[in-house]
């Protein structure tokens, strides 16, 4: 993902081409043709591309979307939620990394069951008309364990991974062959996807190693084209070896501090050249444009709504548009959704969580953000004359065009059409600035100044907008607007132009009014003016004009003028086709309708006079809906609507939707009841660790070596440990003169001699993670806590993810001990080592995966899962902490029961309410998965958002907590559910996966 050093480009996965098989039904722009000549093709001509844009099934499409990642919602049937806020915005493309890590656990093992499955992704995008971008790495990116590599591939791999080396070359196959697999059947013709990406093409064998991934997918079913993002403006894979079918470019303008989101860095200026420079045959694309950023460890992290705001509304405005200025045709916005954590990795120090600050929150929610990617969604699936356009010129390259140097124009124009786009923004790009000018345009009249009825085109600060000229909205033209347009297209025959602005600022349209106007719903405001020029009229919208209101309504023409807050209201769902692709726009269907009001419209359908619409309400609002002069009822999630005439005479409604009254009665019961037992058996002299594993490996794979012991490796992931909790125990016979041990660790860790706490290193936001001491930490030993005879050192060692450490090109992790010395003298004999039941290889746990479980004594025993006997346990508060106080580990379990009825989106958050600054780490695991990690003396994160499918919303749940006391001091963490939000709504059928304790494969 986001390269962190410049100098030093870091991979991140594959991408893929479109999925889906499609069904071509309308032409709407010119044969395949560009300035380069005719468009090369891919392996297949479904999905190809000139130097404009992208072709499927033989339309031109600009291919606009987001990105998701599905693993990191564990709940397949909620899926198509997400998918619906995608495509709600207008948007018409997920993108989605894919996991090897989880999918390949064990060498030889692939495993596409449950949240890794891909059919049920693409079988929620067809039903949602989204095409796909598959991204399967190997390595997908920086903020994922071990970059989303096996982690099995880390320490059984001798060669360099992402190189063309031999046993790495043979580790990812069995990965590769099961996404061709599953992705072949759903391609758009019967292909696939591919290739690894933000890597550099040198040394050679990085490019012999995207070669060698490239000829594994062409000698397989997939035939769509293979893509790749560079991670800056590096050039690579553009040509010769391992060069792509078509090249990416990734920008992260903000880079990844959300400190202070108010300062923000200016927006490149220079991508259109560099893509003239370096690609100029290709469709300009950014597989990964700035849309958020991870957060990090450390009380004075900002946290998510920070970066929210850092990339909100005003950001989008001004940086997705000047993308659009340097005429890019395919845009994923990274990251639409971003949700669970719990497969970060070091050195980036993200917590538990990867809400990035999207545009949808992790608990589902909508954020402000989503208005302005609807607007800009909403025009570019209105405007196809938009996607094929040759940049001209701007106000620094020859194009004088505005009347004030504070703004700067850029001028795109179809070339068959001529239809004229100024993308008009601050010359300084974070201008704050409330700037007034005009505007000259080049349009089928001449050379014209605008406007003319009102006074200036206004730019707020961080403002950006677009003026369309010779613009076509159905079968009816707009000869120029400074109005934005949010809708333009065909409703019932009618040619319908939806224009909006802001009400502090005078906007107008110049166009052609046809047919008789019906007066009964046309506004009667003073602040809409109507000038007859020559055949024309332009129609002016003074400031303070608030609302929506009605400018024009005939038998061929509505034309509808609102201010941005009413606009942001309404939605243009797409009305499916008949064809078994229906859902898809432009190429199954071009039939929408309009609707205000709702919190967020999901699916819209016609079936004869009846509209039926599904969608989410939060309160009462206000309800207008624009349908075809065919319908007569409209009903809202399968309830008729009263509604009357209102907007239009013809296929207008106005009225207003009430939530049912059931959102008033959703509640969450206190978290009571709690029953404690100790998890941290392995201190007591009488433990028993003959069945864990010897540590004797003397030779390791991982590049970093020890620093300082006898030759042994005690690196968790030799052993089939890699994930979270690790626990070591180092034997040694006392002689009497052991006073201290020097250990290096890395990774979070509490150190024991026999039942004596001896120790814990905290880490910090810089550390956390990726905390190696080559000189090692002294634990002094206590007096009297030597024994005679066998005395043990125990370390509890937490794995927060695979490290990329070990140079450049070797991405593997030291996880575990780095250093082993008694002091001042003194010989460990055996190390033993236990993480999770059954390592990579055994783990029992199938459903919830490798990353679920670590080493713990309550893991192990399967204390977290439900329908595990408490019964005899003790009866203790959470909030009382472990009995002692002491450091070391126990485990809290209860149960408690909800009652959501069905047809309502409860989005419940755990949420820790204690201040930060206790000594304690949290492991949350509710049904059994966990769900996120608590790090009460760092930080930041207090909310743990848990979805409905892994919350049984009709039912009994167990949430257990696993508290490891990093101290001796009194811990008193304080656990509450919290509703964040309810809606009359949500997607139907969503169904729990949690299996129930069972003493099979547990210790």
């Amino acid at each position: 993902m986001i390269a962190l050093q410049k100098s030093l480009l870091r991979i991140a996965a594959l991408l893929l081409a479109v999925a889906h098989n499609a069904v071509g039904t309308h032409n709407v722009m010119s044969p395949l043709m560009g300035r380069y000549g005719p468009a090369p093709l891919a392996r297949t001509d479904l999905v190809r591309y000139d130097n404009y844009s992208l072709w499927l099934q033989n339309q031109r499409v600009f291919l606009h979307g987001g990105e998701f990642h599905t693993f990191r919602l564990p709940v397949p049937s909620l899926w198509p939620d997400i998918l619906d806020k995608i495509q709600a915005a207008g948007l018409n493309s997920v993108s989605v990394y894919t996991h090897m890590g989880m999918i390949n656990p064990a060498p030889g093992v692939v495993d596409f069951d449950g949240y890794r499955a891909y059919q049920p992704l693409f079988d929620a995008a067809k039903a949602a008309g989204l095409w796909v971008v598959l991204r399967p790495g190997p390595y997908i990116n920086a903020e994922t364990t071990a970059g989303g590599i096996a982690h099995w591939a880390t320490s059984q791999v001798a060669g360099s991974l992402r190189t063309s080396a031999s046993d790495w070359e043979a580790a990812w196959q069995d990965y590769i062959a099961g996404v061709i697999n599953q992705t072949a059947p759903n391609q758009i013709s019967h292909g696939g996807p591919v290739i690894d990406n933000e890597y550099s093409q040198n040394p050679a064998s990085h490019a012999e190693y995207f070669q060698q991934l490239q000829d594994v997918y062409h000698a397989s079913p997939i035939d769509v084209l293979l893509t790749y993002n560079d991670a800056g403006p590096g050039s690579n894979f553009i040509n010769g070896t391992g060069a792509v079918d078509l090249y990416g470019m990734d920008s992260y303008t903000q880079g990844a501090d959300c400190s202070n989101p108010d300062d923000l860095r200016g927006a490149p200026l220079d991508f259109h050249q560099y893509h003239e420079r370096v690609n100029p045959w290709q469709v300009w694309w950014s597989p990964e444009y700035q849309a958020g950023s991870f957060d990090g460890w450390g009380p004075g992290s900002p946290g998510y709504e920070k970066c929210a705001q850092l990339t909100g509304p005003k950001y989008q405005s001004v940086f997705n548009k000047q993308m659009w200025a340097s005429n890019a045709k395919m845009i994923s916005y990274y990251m639409y959704y971003g949700s669970w954590y719990l497969v970060g990795r070091a050195p980036i120090p993200s917590y538990t969580s990867y809400d990035y600050g999207s545009t949808i929150a992790e608990n589902r929610e909508l954020r402000d953000k989503f208005a302005e990617m609807k607007f800009q969604g909403i025009f570019i699936r209105s405007s196809p004359e938009f996607t094929k356009t040759d940049w001209i010129s701007d106000s620094s390259n020859g194009l004088q065009a505005i009347s004030d140097s504070a703004a700067f124009a850029t001028y795109l124009q179809n070339p068959d059409t001529q239809t004229g786009f100024y993308v008009l923004r601050h010359s300084d790009t974070i201008s704050t600035a409330l700037t007034d000018f005009n505007l000259t345009v080049s349009s089928s009249a001449g050379t014209l100044q605008v406007p003319t009825v009102v006074p200036a085109i206004t730019l707020d600060g961080r403002q950006s907008k677009l003026v369309v000229v010779d613009y076509s909205f159905g079968a009816s033209k707009v000869l120029y607007s400074t109005a934005q347009v949010f809708f333009a297209g065909t409703i019932g025959g009618r040619s319908v132009l939806f224009l909006y602005g802001d009400s502090t600022q005078a906007h107008e349209v110049r166009l052609t009014l046809t047919g008789t106007n019906n007066e009964a719903h046309q506004t009667t405001s003073s602040l809409v003016t109507f000038t007859p020029t020559s055949n024309q009229t332009t129609v002016g919208f003074q400031t303070g004009l608030t609302g929506l209101h009605t400018v024009w309504d005939s038998n061929t023409q509505l034309v509808l003028y609102a201010d941005s807050p009413t606009a942001a209201t309404f939605f243009a769902p797409v009305i499916p086709g008949d064809s078994n692709y229906g859902n898809y726009w432009q190429i199954g269907t071009n039939s929408s309708v309009l609707v205000g009001g709702p919190y967020l419209v999901r699916k819209a359908s016609i079936s004869g006079s009846v509209l039926a619409l599904t969608g989410d309400l939060e309160t009462t609002v206000p309800f207008t809906v624009i349908a075809p002069p065919s319908v007569e009822l409209v009903t809202w999630n399968g309830a008729p609507v009263d509604l009357h005439n209102g907007v239009t005479v013809s296929g207008g409604f106005n009225g207003s939707l009430s939530p049912r009254s059931a959102l008033k009665s959703v509640s969450v019961p206190e978290l009571t009841g709690w029953k404690y037992m100790d998890s941290f058996p392995e201190i007591k002299a009488d433990f028993d660790d003959s069945k864990w594993i010897v540590a004797n490996h003397t030779t390791t794979n991982i590049p970093l070596k020890p620093y300082f012991g006898d030759g042994r490796i005690l690196y968790g992931c030799d052993y089939g440990y890699c994930e979270n909790i690790v626990l070591w125990r180092g034997h040694f016979n006392s002689t009497g003169v052991e006073e201290s041990v020097e250990l290096s660790i890395n990774g979070g860790r509490s150190v024991w001699l026999n039942d004596a706490w001896i120790g814990t290193a905290f880490g910090s936001s810089a550390n956390h993670q990726h905390n190696i001491q080559e000189t090692g930490q002294n634990y002094t030993f206590p007096a009297g806590a030597l024994r005679d005879g066998d005395n043990v050192v125990t370390i509890i060692q937490d794995n927060m993810g695979l490290d990329e450490a070990g140079g450049d090109t070797e991405y593997k992790s030291p996880r575990g001990v780095r250093g082993f010395l008694l002091h001042p003298s003194g010989t460990f004999g055996d190390w033993k080592v236990q993480g999770k039941i059954g390592g990579y290889t055994g783990f029992p746990d199938k459903v919830r995966g490798v990353m679920n479980e670590g080493g713990l004594y309550g893991e192990r025993k399967g204390w977290h899962l439900p329908g595990f006997d408490t019964s005899s346990w003790e009866s203790r508060d959470l909030a009382l902490g472990s009995p002692g106080p002491a450091a070391g580990v126990g485990f809290f379990v209860t149960t408690f029961e909800l009652e959501i009825p069905s047809g309502v989106d409860a989005f419940i958050s755990f949420t820790f309410e204690e201040e930060l600054g206790q000594d304690y780490r949290i492991y949350l695991f509710v049904n059994g998965w966990m769900m996120g990690k608590r790090v009460a003396n760092l930080g930041p994160q207090a909310k743990f958002p848990v979805h409905q499918g892994i919350l049984n919303y009709q039912g009994t749940n167990t949430v257990a907590v696993a508290l490891w006391s990093l101290t001796d001091a009194v811990k008193s963490p304080k656990l509450s559910l919290v509703v964040d939000k309810v809606l009359d709504g949500g997607v139907s059928g969503v169904t729990t996966n949690n299996p129930q304790w069972s003493p099979d494969g547990r210790e």
